[in-house]
């Protein structure tokens, strides 16, 4: 590769760090085609971008991050990068459990909102976040929560009076 072919591909890179939501890196030494193949079809179903990228070239994108000297640390064997654009912990959720069956991935490090994460808490931390649709659930809940409790204090007095009605009726039934 060229030093223009480079460059491109730094850029590229750099492109790909500016509008990700989050990154993890992975050393895949020692997995099998199959094994990466396979996890390249589960990032692809998650809209996660996975890409094996020389150190070098990735030093070279992240340069002038307040974040690049510390990240560029980790940046050391065979790299792989998850970037994640829309849920920041799918990278890590699929990672986690592709981890039970090939222990030879190892997680890196992860980067969130300019925030590295240690290797260790990428799996204890970012994997076991919600994603975006289980927020949009909790979220939605918790708006409903008043509303639901406000058509059940609505709807009190009339079942309080049927309640009344039967309790009559059962007298009434008992006395005669």
């Amino acid at each position: 590769m060229d030093r223009a072919q480079k460059h491109a591909l730094a850029s590229q890179v750099k492109d790909k760090f500016g509008k990700m939501s989050s990154a993890v890196l992975v050393d895949y030494q020692g997995l099998t085609v199959e094994a990466v193949t396979k996890l390249r079809n589960e990032f692809r179903k998650q809209g996660i971008e996975y890409r094996v990228v020389k150190n070098s070239v990735i030093k070279q994108a992240i340069v002038g991050q307040p974040w690049a000297d510390s990240f560029g640390k980790t940046l050391t064997g065979m790299t792989g990068v998850a970037w994640s654009y829309e849920d920041p912990s799918a990278a890590a959720k699929i990672i986690k459990a592709f981890r039970k069956d090939n222990e030879k991935l190892k997680i890196k490090a992860g980067l969130v909102d300019g925030q590295i994460i240690p290797a260790d808490r990428v799996e204890s931390d970012l994997a076991t976040m919600p994603g975006k649709d289980e927020l949009r659930a909790m979220l939605l809940a918790t708006f409903q929560a008043p509303l639901t409790q406000f058509v059940q204090l609505l709807s009190a007095p009339a079942q309080n009076f049927v309640y009344l009605l039967a309790a009559k009726s059962e007298a009434k039934e008992e006395a005669g």
